[in-house]
C-alpha cells in the first residue's frame, strides 16, 4: 500500500476558536493535527482526503474517523 501523503485533505468537526471550519492541508498534516487533539475531539473528527486511500484490505476509503484515522497515523512517514 502506498499512500500519497501530499494530497489535500480536510480535517472536519474540530472546533477552531468560535467556528468549526475544516482545516485543509496535506493528508500527513491533517493526520498529525488529529494526533494532537484530545480523545473526545479525536472521536468527533472526520478526515476527508481529496481522493480515496486504499487501505490494507484493498478497499478505497473516502473518509476516515476515529480508529481509521489512528490506523493512518500509524503509517505516517517519520
Amino acid at each position: 500500500m502506498s499512500i500519497d501523503w501530499h494530497m489535500s485533505a480536510a480535517l472536519e468537526n474540530v472546533p477552531r476558536g468560535e467556528s468549526e471550519l475544516p482545516e485543509v492541508t496535506s493528508l500527513a498534516g491533517a493526520v498529525r493535527a488529529w494526533t494532537m487533539l484530545d480523545g473526545e475531539m479525536q472521536g468527533e473528527a472526520v478526515l476527508t482526503p481529496e481522493r480515496p486511500v486504499e487501505m490494507d484490505d484493498g478497499e478505497p476509503v473516502a473518509a476516515f474517523s476515529g480508529e481509521a484515522i489512528r490506523a493512518l497515523a500509524e503509517r505516517l512517514p517519520k
